[in-house]
């Protein structure tokens, strides 16, 4: 049988990541809402969100809970999938908590495919503003005639 125990080299980032949560994110994530409600373009924030939101990360950033998602990687923790995965179920229990450890998707994913497979102009162009919480991305795929989300059907080219 597999163990699958969190590691003990990780159990002490976790209890910081709770104590985060607790700390710097639920108390913010009522207000966020609150801020947010009534807004006519719902892809955008509203004034008062991106500030409750960038506090939030700062604290984060300052403990050193940043970047969990890259296993084995030089740019992130370095957490096992497994270490990561309790970590990630304690992010899952709040709305915001994952953008306040930058550990949000799609940027995770993508920060993953840059990370492992990216030129260094794409790196520097947009993994390291990825990494740093500066920018965000995005995933978006459509395929003429198909239904699917599966990549190895892509039939589409760009010119």
């Amino acid at each position: 049988m597999n163990n699958l125990e969190m590691s003990e080299k990780a159990k002490p980032l976790l209890a910081a990541v709770i104590k985060h949560i607790r700390e710097n994110v639920d108390p913010i994530t009522d207000e966020y809402y609150r801020l947010g409600e009534g807004r006519t373009d719902r892809w955008s924030h509203a004034p008062g969100q991106l500030e409750l939101l960038e506090t939030a990360k700062k604290k984060a950033r300052e403990s050193g809970l940043w970047n969990f998602f890259l296993p084995n990687a030089e740019t992130g923790e370095g957490l096992s999938n497994l270490d990561y995965a309790y970590i990630a179920a304690e992010l899952g229990k709040s709305p915001l908590a994952s953008e306040t450890l930058n550990c949000s998707a799609p940027d995770t994913g993508n920060m993953e495919v840059l990370e492992r497979i990216g030129t260094q102009e794409q790196k520097d162009t947009w993994l390291k503003p990825l990494l740093a919480g500066e920018i965000r991305s995005a995933f978006a795929m459509t395929e003429p005639d198909m239904a699917s989300s599966d990549a190895k059907n892509i039939s589409t080219s760009a010119v």
